[in-house]
């Protein structure tokens, strides 16, 4: 059974870790992407989360009902870096590209925190802002209730698909990564056209694109179609 975390008034520890620390949420939270980040989602544990904040495992609890709820709190971490600094324009594709593509870039720099995280929902502070921001651009640009719902969906859920496809290529060995990208120059480049003329023909385009993330192009496309069926007053 999940343990009661401490009310927040009473979370703060009467003296510090041995090591001189003051927990809080915050620091647990940077702790554990710091881990996330040089040991995967294995190394997250509430034991190595205690040596690296030189705390007992136990104290961990006030804080949070386990590791799944600090799971949340990472992912929420990572929207909350995200909407830092994002300010509104009244230009609703303007505004819609910038979150996107803020969001897109705060996952990515944290590949293995992304794994662990863009599939799930905190339904926490930095959450429910981005959801508020994002529902509240497309009404306030004219969109109806039922289509603004449409585009908040596919526009949050495309942010963070490929923030999980693209952050899986960046948590590969990178031996691995330059092997998958050379694939397009030491396969795709040299197909012939007599068995594959359409691969052969965009060879080298494919080349350019294929190491990048398509995440910026299919935004424009997401925002081209929601300003299409705005127009026509769908």
């Amino acid at each position: 059974m999940p343990k009661a975390v401490v009310p927040e008034e009473k979370r703060r520890r009467r003296r510090p870790t041995r090591g001189g620390t003051v927990l809080s949420e915050t620091l647990i939270v940077s702790a554990a992407l710091r881990l996330l980040r040089e040991h995967g989602s294995a190394g997250l544990t509430a034991r190595r989360l205690g040596l690296a904040l030189d705390c007992d495992p136990s104290t961990l609890y006030r804080y949070f009902r386990g590791m799944d709820d600090l799971t949340l709190a990472i992912g929420d971490a990572l929207i909350g870096q995200a909407l830092a600094g994002w300010e509104r324009t009244g230009r609703w594709r303007a505004d819609l590209r910038a979150m996107g593509l803020r969001i897109h870039a705060a996952y990515v720099a944290h590949p293995q925190a992304a794994l662990l995280t863009a599939s799930r929902v905190t339904g926490r502070v930095h959450e429910l802002a981005a959801d508020e921001a994002v529902l509240d651009v497309l009404r306030t640009a004219g969109f109806g209730l039922a289509e603004t719902v449409r585009v908040y969906h596919a526009f949050i859920d495309q942010t963070l698909a490929f923030a999980a496809l693209d952050a899986a290529t960046l948590a590969l060995p990178s031996a691995s990564q330059r092997a998958d990208d050379d694939k397009w120059l030491s396969t795709y480049a040299r197909l012939p056209r007599s068995t594959h003329p359409r691969i052969a023909e965009a060879a080298p385009h494919l080349a350019r694109r294929m190491v990048n993330s398509a995440y910026p192009t299919a935004l424009e496309m997401l925002l081209d179609s929601a300003e299409s069926r705005l127009a026509a007053g769908e």
